[in-house]
C-alpha cells in the first residue's frame, strides 16, 4: 500500500502564503497523477490542483493564478504553493496519489485563513 504524508498547514492571515508538501511512499514516476483536494467544514472534498505524469497541471477556478502545484522528482515530493490566501481557502487539504494499483490519500493538513 502507498502511504501519503502531508505537511505545511497552519494558520495564516488573508493575503499571506503557505506551502504544503506531500510525500508518498511510492515513487512519483509510477503515479498517473498527484493532486491536492480541499474539504471545508460541512462541505464535500473538492479538487484544488492536479499534476499529471507528463507534468501538465490543472486547477480549480477558485485558485487559478494564486496556487501552484509542482513536483520535485529528486525528493519524491509534491508541493502546493498557496499565495494571496483568502478565508474561503480554509479547510483540510488532502494529497492524493493515483497509480495503476493505488489510489491513496493522506490524513490531511489543516489550513486556516483568518480575515
Amino acid at each position: 500500500q502507498v502511504r501519503v504524508v502531508e505537511s505545511g498547514g497552519g494558520l495564516m492571515q488573508a493575503g499571506g502564503s503557505l506551502r504544503l508538501s506531500c510525500v508518498p511512499s511510492g515513487s512519483l514516476f509510477n503515479a498517473y497523477s498527484m493532486a491536492w483536494y480541499r474539504q471545508a467544514p460541512g462541505k464535500q472534498r473538492d479538487m484544488v490542483a492536479i499534476i499529471a505524469r507528463d507534468g501538465s497541471t490543472n486547477y480549480a477556478d477558485s485558485v487559478k493564478g494564486r496556487f501552484t502545484i509542482s513536483r520535485d522528482n529528486a525528493k519524491n515530493t509534491v508541493h502546493l504553493q498557496m499565495n494571496s490566501l483568502k478565508p474561503e481557502d480554509t479547510g483540510v487539504y488532502y494529497c492524493n496519489y493515483r497509480s495503476r494499483n493505488w489510489n491513496s490519500w493522506g490524513q490531511g493538513t489543516q489550513v486556516t485563513v483568518s480575515s
